[in-house]
This record gives C-alpha cells, structure tokens and sequence, in this order.
C-alpha cells in the first residue's frame, strides 16, 4: 500500500489568482500522461471526484478546449494562461487537478503513475 496521506482541503489557482479552487484529497497517487496536450503543458496531476471539488472563483474568466473525441474539457485562464484543471474523458464525473497550482503543496514522496492517453482511440 502506498501509504496514502489523510483527506486534506487545499486551495489552488491559477498564476494571476483570477481562477480560484479548492479540493479534498487523499493524494493515493499523482499522474502523468502522454497524449498530445498534456505532453506539451506537462502537467503533474491528481484526479478528484467533482464532489471533492469546489470553483471558488473565475469560471468567467475559464476558457474551455477540447479536442479529438472532444469529451475531456480542458480548462486554461483566459487571462494568464495556466491550465489549473480538467474534466477528465474516461471518468468525466472527477477533475484532474494542475498540483503545481495548489497553494504550498509539495508532491515529493507521492507515487507518481505515467497513464497513456497517446494510444487511446
């Protein structure tokens, strides 16, 4: 067993504070994945039922892409640019969470699992 962490309530945003979100989490494990976004936007990730997610602030200033299947929905600041969040395609009732912008949170010690999205039809 990795050993998870206990249930924690953190707060994130984006760069220039104007998306705002909290969540609740356990942190079993953080992701990766090599489809062509998040390749390219490299993000690490934590995956979070969207009942353990709260948008505190800027859904005005979200912008939403989507791609491919155009199922996932990738969410970006429309003003800074940083990618905070997603809807996830195969488990589209949890979010993936940016854990690079939740407020002093280090992934040191958190297994950490490369998922493959390249190859998905």
């Amino acid at each position: 067993m990795s050993g998870a962490r206990p249930r924690q309530r953190l707060t994130g945003s984006c760069h220039c504070g104007a998306v705002q979100f909290a969540i609740t989490t356990d942190f079993p494990e953080l992701t990766t994945c090599d489809c062509s976004i998040c390749a390219r936007k490299n993000a690490l990730m934590v995956k979070v039922h969207e009942s353990d997610f709260e948008l505190l602030a800027g859904d005005d200033a979200l912008t939403e892409y989507r791609f491919h299947t155009m199922t996932a929905r990738h969410f970006f600041c429309s003003t800074c640019g940083i990618y905070p969040f997603h809807r996830k395609r195969v488990t589209p009732d949890f979010v993936g969470i940016n854990v690079f912008c939740l407020d002093d949170f280090d992934p040191a010690g958190i297994p950490v699992r490369a998922t493959i999205g390249k190859g998905m039809d």
